[in-house]
């Protein structure tokens, strides 16, 4: 095997993105709130020497560092927002919060960044050591987990000059992602009633929940007559108060509404409007709506795949030894068959039995399997070509947002899996900068694929990122 000129470089650099990752662990922040784990990226882009932009596109936690000079410009897209009320002591195979109803790291976006900014770093490296025109260019994405700062950044024009995308997330097995992911939108709806005592004159009142709670049954007849990919979910923001006794008078539900397209996502999200009017009138109160965010299906690529694909190849698994398999047995033996079953699942294999750890790459041949959820990532590859790929940093079965996630985070296994995914991206990015049929062939296939009406942002033109609505 003819090692890649990226692969040394990532070895040499990996020991402060390491750090990094455990750094944001430490710190974890939610949406569009991210302010120490901003900060630690920014402090290391400028200890790198990156030219450094802040508040990109309006968004406080949104930043960019760019190095090199020329040339076509290759992105590392990378992220470090955690999610609400998952904290976890590390490497304990038990539920156990670090600190009472905290945030925790349980998606891995801690290792997001962390490896997105060393492929930037490898990529610089080998710039200046080649004297290869060409620039590289780090986006540190805030709010991935439902606030859509990715397609507030492309409408804003924060991608305009760059010529291909690359980015990954952490899993269990290792895989160039396929297929699509589901465009979404997440959306308030806010009941407005007239409070009253509910014993002494409950004529008088107008409750507000009874229209939220309406509204969700009324939403829950409407899945039947939905298609079978859509996905409809809710939460109580405000339920009006704690006091029985009192008709509500006010009431706020968060709605997210998912499918296949930006357009049949958008029609769907009219026909939940059109639910949530039905109940303000069933119960006489008043509904406003306001869309807090919204994204758009995911454009795979399909040259830029295949390219990702020979170095994932090439490359191999993550070097995973029998420590490391200890460590993940213990958690794993807190998953079921279905959990595990689901991992092989997501990157379009059959179940295998005996595996805590991948010793082993999803071959090209794999089925896609799609991307399940929704990702703001999706906005970007609809105006730049972008490839992803999964990275293995768990145990095999380790689900998505949960507590087993965010245990292992800052395990041996996740930090070699995050080292694995910035060598498969360096070696595509430099890739990329070496090939400009390759980077021809991106576009050709990118205009191919998004037809003649190209990207339409599935944002309200009047909607600005949803900084003060998802802080707490």
């Amino acid at each position: 095997m003819n090692e890649h000129p990226a692969w040394p470089l990532i070895d040499a650099a990996q020991g402060r993105f390491r750090a990094l990752a455990d750094r944001v662990w430490a710190t974890p922040e939610t949406c569009y709130a991210e302010t120490r784990s901003a900060a630690a990226h920014l402090d290391e882009l400028r200890h790198q020497g990156f030219r450094v932009a802040e508040n990109v596109a309006g968004i406080p936690t949104a930043l960019t560092g760019e190095a090199g000079e020329g040339g076509p410009v290759i992105a590392f897209l990378g992220e470090f927002d955690a999610l609400a009320g998952l904290s976890q002591v590390a490497d304990l195979p038990e539920q156990k919060e670090l600190e009472t109803g905290a945030n925790g790291h349980g998606c891995g976006h801690n290792m997001l960044g962390s490896a997105a900014m060393l492929a930037a770093v490898a990529v610089r490296d080998w710039l200046k050591d080649t004297g290869t025109p060409g620039r590289v260019r780090y986006y540190g994405c805030p709010a991935e987990e439902g606030g859509a700062a990715k397609a507030f950044m492309v409408r804003d024009g924060a991608f305009a000059d760059v010529d291909i995308a690359i980015t990954w997330h952490p899993h269990s097995i290792p895989a160039v992602m396929r297929g699509s992911s589901l465009s979404n939108a997440r959306i308030v709806f806010a009941f407005t009633g007239r409070a009253s005592h509910a014993a002494g004159a409950p004529h008088l009142g107008r409750s507000a929940l009874d229209a939220a709670e309406l509204m969700n049954v009324g939403v829950n007849y409407l899945r039947e007559h939905m298609p079978d990919t859509a996905r409809i979910h809710y939460a109580y923001i405000d339920a009006g108060g704690i006091s029985p006794n009192v008709v509500q008078g006010r009431s706020l539900v968060r709605y997210v509404v998912r499918a296949e397209t930006a357009p049949e996502m958008l029609r769907l999200l009219e026909r939940v409007r059109n639910v949530a009017q039905g109940a303000a009138l069933m119960t006489e109160t008043q509904v406003q709506d306001q869309v807090l965010a919204a994204v758009s299906n995911v454009i795979e690529n399909g040259p830029l795949t295949a390219a990702m694909q020979r170095n994932l190849d090439e490359l191999g698994p993550p070097p995973f030894g029998e420590t490391d398999k200890a460590y993940a047995a213990r958690f794993q033996s807190t998953f079921d068959a279905a959990d595990i079953a689901d991992s092989y699942r997501s990157v379009g294999l059959a179940p295998r039995r005996g595996e805590v750890l991948p010793d082993f790459t999803v071959p090209a041949n794999a089925p896609a399997a799609g991307l399940g959820g929704s990702t703001d990532v999706a906005d970007v590859s609809w105006v730049i070509p972008t490839v992803q790929m999964w990275g293995a940093n768990y145990a095999i079965g380790t689900p998505f947002h949960s507590w087993q996630m965010v245990a292992q985070g800052k395990g041996a296994p996740a930090i070699k899996g995050m080292v694995h995914a910035a060598k498969v991206m360096a070696a595509t990015g430099i890739d990329v900068l070496t090939d400009p049929d390759l980077r021809a062939r991106a576009w050709d296939d990118l205009r191919a694929r998004t037809g003649p009406d190209g990207y339409v942002s599935p944002l309200p033109e009047d909607t600005e990122p949803p900084v003060a609505a998802m802080t707490p």
